[in-house]
């Protein structure tokens, strides 16, 4: 049974996936990147999940567990070392980003804790305090909090001191798309919230800020190939 909690981290989540019977599903887009640890009959492994743009389709083989560290849009770049566009729609091994020898070290760490998603915890939390202001760029969070609010591309820039062009391209870098994309995601998130409350799908456009339920139904099938009654059924 899939599992969330808080993580020390700001704004982060950690989860757990235990080992079972193979199964199939669908990582719908929340413009975040994951930490993972995934474990199966041949041992385990530290990979990446980048931002997604669309649902992602995941295929998991029996026996197979997982835990993640969910790091809110914008955090993950300074953490990890790589711009997020360098991890759009991917899911790679750590040890293509950071040296081998060093990530072989980290999973035997995160394989051996009693906690994994504490481990991948202190693994982030660690280099977090190394990098120490650089890892804190408020830049990023401040654009995701007004985009994820609602206001148009134009006022996040002006707001935050930009211009359009330089708010794309923080945004490639902090995000691993432009700040459009990111306010689709993070509305479309936002309309999952409400929807999962049981209102209507009317309120649920209106209350997310989509022009009306035909809007919010041609954005969650553009952004995740299905429509919401069958994701609130899953």
């Amino acid at each position: 049974m899939h599992t969330e909690r808080r993580s020390r981290l700001p704004g982060a989540q950690l989860w757990s996936q235990p080992a079972g019977a193979a199964h199939e599903g669908l990582v719908l887009p929340d413009g975040c990147v994951d930490l993972l640890w995934r474990t199966g009959p041949h041992g385990g492994e530290l990979l990446v999940a980048g931002p997604d743009t669309t649902a992602h389709a995941v295929s998991t083989p029996a026996g197979t567990a997982w835990t993640g560290l969910r790091l809110p849009p914008g955090a993950a770049p300074a953490l990890l070392g790589v711009p997020a566009s360098a991890l759009r729609d991917a899911r790679v091994p750590l040890a293509e980003l950071w040296p081998a020898a060093r990530v072989r070290v980290l999973g035997e760490r995160v394989a051996a804790a009693a906690d994994t998603g504490r481990a991948l915890e202190a693994v982030l939390a660690e280099r977090a305090a190394g990098l120490g202001a650089a890892a804190a760029d408020p830049l990023p969070r401040r654009a995701a909090a007004l985009l994820g609010r609602g206001h148009p591309v134009a006022d996040v820039a002006d707001r935050l001191g930009v211009g359009v062009r330089r708010l794309h391209r923080l945004s490639l870098a902090a995000f691993g798309y432009g700040p459009k994309v990111l306010a689709r995601v993070l509305r479309l998130q936002a309309a999952l919230r409400a929807a999962r409350t049981g209102l209507p799908a009317a309120e649920v456009a209106a209350l997310a800020g989509y022009a009306d339920q035909q809007h919010l139904a041609r954005e969650v099938r553009a952004l995740t190939g299905t429509t919401l009654t069958r994701l609130l059924r899953g």
